[in-house]
């Protein structure tokens, strides 16, 4: 069972990884972005590694996707 998980999971973020790659719109690139890191936080668990995933959940997908975002919105305003 874990088995699936662990190669679903894998499967999942390289197709959203590929997906934030071409992906036009620097927004949406940015919430798929996210989406990576939300996957390797799904596979940090399954390795039993709840610290990393704790911190990969709050710092890479939480904090990051958030400076990204009011990064693009300070972009949008100053043009």
């Amino acid at each position: 069972m874990i088995g699936i998980i662990l190669v679903a999971s894998f499967i999942a973020i390289i197709i959203v990884a590929f997906a934030s790659i071409v992906e036009k719109r620097l927004a949406d690139s940015i919430v798929l972005s996210m989406g990576v890191g939300l996957g390797s936080v799904v596979l940090f668990f399954i390795f039993q590694a709840p610290d990393v995933a704790l911190t990969e959940a709050v710092i890479g997908a939480g904090i990051s996707s958030v400076i990204f975002l009011m990064a693009l919105k300070h972009l949008k305003a100053s043009l």
